[in-house]
This record gives structure tokens, sequence and C-alpha cells, in this order.
């Protein structure tokens, strides 16, 4: 890493790893081929690809989400435990597959959109998926940007007065301790011009034993907050992980969806049915359904865009409106997300169909 960021892991910026205190439940996060292999995950015989995997990418597992695994290749397990798959590389995958690096002004800022910007303060996760479009550079040991690359970061917002809307990602913004997170949002929130900040995170399912009254209380701003919670499958809302939700939600804090379309985890129209079913009893308005990006060794999670589109209509007529997100591509290279559908007007404007796939004369109506 350049010297803006520090692999240093201070009592003020990050908290402990994970422990039984922190997670709520015994034991310690996963992040060895021996430990994954110790714990039935991976097989004797596949230790020592996997080994070259995790010298690439890392790898975590807290025990809370441990628990949610019930074999290996299910859709909890598929999403974090490495695969030597992970090394066969697709021509269209990239390194930097959304244009991260290239928009980024000063260590920590994206600059995509004219009105908002994604403040990155560390690349530290809880769990590390195996389809994460910034597995390059996440990991345990390093992205924790120092006091004064933060500073630096904090400055280029304060100069560029267009900015409305400031998103915490990483890297996951609540594995930042209490004392760090607060002093990010009272800096944010001092800002005249910035009116809403946004929280990136999969912490409240993935480790909700971290959701503390203090790390809530850092939350807390005279500007909007919202929580984004990424979530793919409907057996991640366990029921630690609703009350870690539910707790953020009384403090004020709504709690949008989103979630990435991935073969063998949610690609059916019952497996999205049921994570937007959770998701709406749990308060959490499903907003995106991402298309996969194309990241280095993320082929077999790849579901084709027109196939997304079907699984889409299929929900439309089954599950409330409150309960549809919006399926998005972000165009590779860092051109933005677009919506990808599906349509309901036909080409010539003249028709719609229904949930029922009966059309109709917009004349008609």
């Amino acid at each position: 890493m350049t010297s803006p960021v520090s692999s240093a892991h201070s009592a003020d910026q990050v908290p402990a790893t994970t422990s039984a205190g922190a997670s709520g439940k015994g034991g310690s996060t996963l992040r060895s081929p021996r430990q994954l292999a110790d714990a039935g995950l991976i097989p004797e015989t596949m230790l020592r690809d996997v080994g070259k995997v995790a010298a690439r990418y890392a790898t975590a597992i807290p025990p809370a989400f441990l628990s949610l695994i019930e074999t290996p290749d299910d859709p909890v397990g598929l999403q974090v435990i490495p695969h030597p798959d992970e090394l066969i590389l697709a021509p269209s995958e990239r390194d930097d597959p959304i244009g991260d690096d290239a928009l980024s002004p000063v260590p920590g800022i994206v600059h995509r959109y004219a009105d908002r910007a994604l403040l990155k303060p560390l690349l530290i996760c809880p769990l590390y998926c195996r389809f994460c479009f910034r597995r390059e550079h996440v990991g345990p040991d390093g992205g924790l940007l120092d006091d004064m690359a933060l500073g630096k970061a904090l400055d280029w917002l304060r100069a560029h007065e267009q900015i409305r809307e400031v998103i915490l990602t990483g890297g996951d913004p609540l594995m930042l301790s209490a004392r760090r997170l607060e002093h990010i949002v009272r800096a944010l929130s001092e800002m005249s011009h910035v009116t809403t900040i946004r929280i990136h995170s999969r912490v409240p399912l993935a480790d909700p034993g971290r959701i503390t009254d203090a790390l809530i209380a850092a939350m807390e701003t005279d500007r909007a907050m919202w929580l984004v919670l990424h979530a793919n499958h409907e057996r991640e809302f366990s029921p630690e992980g609703r009350v870690a939700v539910r707790r953020m939600q009384k403090r004020g804090i709504p709690v949008l969806g989103q979630s990435v379309l991935l073969r063998g985890v949610n690609d059916s129209v019952s497996a999205l049915e049921g994570l937007f079913r959770a998701m709406v009893e749990n308060r959490v308005k499903p907003y995106y359904l991402h298309q996969l990006d194309p990241a280095p060794g993320t082929a077999r999670f790849h579901v084709p865009v027109e196939e997304g589109r079907a699984l889409l209509r299929g929900l439309r007529g089954r599950v409330t409106g409150l309960a549809w997100p919006t399926y998005v591509l972000d165009i590779p290279g860092g051109y933005g997300k677009v919506p990808l559908g599906p349509d309901y007007l036909d080409p010539g404007g003249d028709s719609v169909t229904d949930p029922q796939g009966q059309l109709h004369r917009v004349s008609d109506l």
C-alpha cells in the first residue's frame, strides 16, 4: 500500500478482529485454508489449491456467519468459502471492473457522479465475498486511511460543494471503531453542502455482535443518514442479525437492501422471492439487485443479463412492490449504473405486457 494508507489497526480506528465478544458467539474468524479444512468447509485434497487462492485474495468467515452455513456449497457457504476456480481468469474480467482507481482524485475518494462521492476510510471487511469487485484491494492487513490521508479526503469533500451525498464504503465502514466512525460522521455533518450520508455494510448480518450502542450512537447526525445492507440470501437474516437491524432502525436510521445476482446463491425466482420477502419483513427496502461485476476469478457466479431479466419478470405479481428492487449494471470502466429492466412496454410503444404475459394496447387504456 502507499504511504497514506496504514496497516496498523489502532484501537481508535478499527476494533479487535473478531472474538466471542465481538460476534456474540464463541470462536474466532476463520482465515486460513487449514482452519477451513478443520471446520469441514474444504476437503484436505483442496488445501494446496485453496492455499494458492488465499495467497492472492483475503479470506474471513466470522463465527456468526459460519453458523449459517449448512454445507460448503449451500447459498451461504458459496459466498465466502474460497475455491480454486478463483484463479481462472475470463477474458472480460478486470482488476478494477468499475473504474474506482481511475476516478479517485485523492486516496479514499471515488468521484463518479456529479452530486455524490464515495469515501473509503478502510478496505477491511467482516467477511470477504468471493465475488467482490474490490477483491484486488480489500483485506485484513491494509487499506486503513491514516489521519493525514483521511484529512486530505475530507478536505477534498469540503472543497467540492457540489457534493450533496457521501457514501461510506470500503471495505466495510462498520468495521471502524465507534470513535473513528463518529469522527467521520461529525466531519461530514459539519459540511453545509452535504445533506445525505449513506453507509454500505454487511456487518449487521455477517457479524451482528459488532452493532453496539456506541457504534449506533456514532452514526447520529442532523443530516439524512441511510444504511444500505448487503444480503444475498434469506438465510442471512438470522435472529441475531434481525435484532441488530432493528436496533439501528429504532434509532431512526432507515435501511435499504442491496444484493448481487449470483449463480448458485439466488439465481431462481424462489430464492429471490425469499430474499426480498425477508428484507421487507425486516423493514429493509430492496434497493438494488446488481449484475455481477467482472472482477478476476468470479466467472463461476455469473448469471447472464437476459436470465436476470427473466427472473425479475417472474417476480412481478408474486411479491409486493415494496419487495421490488432495481436490477442494475455498473458499466465496466467507471461509466456508472444503468437499470436493466425487465421491460413491459413493447419497442413500438403500442402495448404493455401484464404479469401473466398478456398484451394490452396502450391506446385502449
